[in-house]
């Protein structure tokens, strides 16, 4: 009997051991192809009711990759991403938005590179098949260990790997927000079609500098203690018209969380404390030592207000 047992629990385990493997596998498939492959496509966002439909097209060459998103519902916009910056053009204002890119990722691309940190703080397991966009794809769960993060379903093309679709889920499985691949074509994509297509001549250019921050120095202390989430980036960032704030960002690998910091000096519109959300994204916001903290992030309201919380100021010695 005892001996029966035991090999039941050694099938079981290995049963699981090879489970996580072939998860394991699949999403380095995942990262591989959404890495190293060209192709256009449309997607739809879905948060509750609402919906909205982009283009995606990937260029992947020897000047590097670019990447350019139209939105083609509603007011239009472009947003073109290169490895350095990220620009926002908005034709009806005729603006450029220029950014610094920090390390936070869009769909497809939402897998980190070191894989290895998702199985700390989630369960992988395969979950069927399915079809989407007219393609086979392979299905991965990562459940969350903890209350403190969502969980994710990614569906990748069975042929190339590439992610068709990514559902982001509460802890009851409700889906919180969902991204899906309506059509998508793969191969050589031209450099000129990730170009924007507006004439910018005489557009407003709206850039935001980054510098190295030190919010410990200056009197600020975040206490994130969200196992898993680690600091990746601490910075000032300043437009001409807004003024400065700081930045620190936190990511377990799938979500990303930051904390802003802005001065109430001279800010015109009145701080609104509390929570508000849009999909998947949490907002919380307080007031502390004439300053306002905001702490946004694709994590549930509670992990957020657990950090919100834990911001103090003191002045510095």
């Amino acid at each position: 009997m005892r001996a029966a047992a035991w090999l039941l629990a050694l099938s079981a385990g290995l049963a699981q051991a090879q489970g996580d493997a072939d998860a394991f596998a699949l999403l380095r498939k995942i990262q591989q192809a959404t890495e190293r492959l060209a192709y256009s496509g449309t997607f739809v966002y879905q948060q509750g009711d609402r919906t909205e439909t982009s283009r995606i097209t990937r260029f992947a060459g020897a000047g590097g990759v670019i990447e350019k998103l139209e939105i083609l519902e509603g007011q239009p916009r472009e947003i073109v991403r290169t490895p350095d910056s990220v620009r926002c053009y908005l034709p009806d204002s005729q603006v450029v938005k220029v950014e610094r890119r920090t390390d936070t990722r869009a769909f497809p691309d939402v897998l980190p590179d070191d894989l290895a940190v998702l199985a700390e703080h989630y369960a992988l397991r395969r979950d069927g098949r399915a079809r989407v966009a007219g393609l086979e794809c392979d299905a991965v769960v990562l459940v969350p260990r903890d209350a403190l993060r969502y969980g994710h379903r990614l569906c990748a093309d069975v042929a190339t790997g590439m992610l068709l679709k990514a559902r982001i889920q509460d802890a009851q499985g409700h889906m919180v927000e969902q991204f899906t691949f309506t059509q998508i074509t793969y191969g050589a994509v031209a450099r000129e079609r990730v170009k924007p297509r507006f004439a910018t001549q005489g557009w407003r250019v709206v850039e935001t500098a980054t510098a190295p921050a030190n919010l410990s120095a200056a009197g600020w202390r975040i206490q994130n203690d969200l196992p898993g989430f680690r600091k990746i980036a601490e910075v000032r960032r300043t437009q001409r018209e807004a003024g400065s704030l700081s930045q620190v960002v936190y990511s377990d690998g799938m979500a990303a969380v930051s904390v802003f910091i802005e001065s109430l000096s001279g800010r015109g519109d009145a701080v609104r404390p509390g929570l508000s959300n849009l999909g998947a994204i949490n907002i919380v916001t307080r007031e502390v030592s004439d300053h306002v903290v905001t702490v946004v992030g694709e994590a549930p309201a509670a992990s957020l207000q657990r950090i919100a919380d834990r911001v103090t100021y003191a002045q510095p010695q």
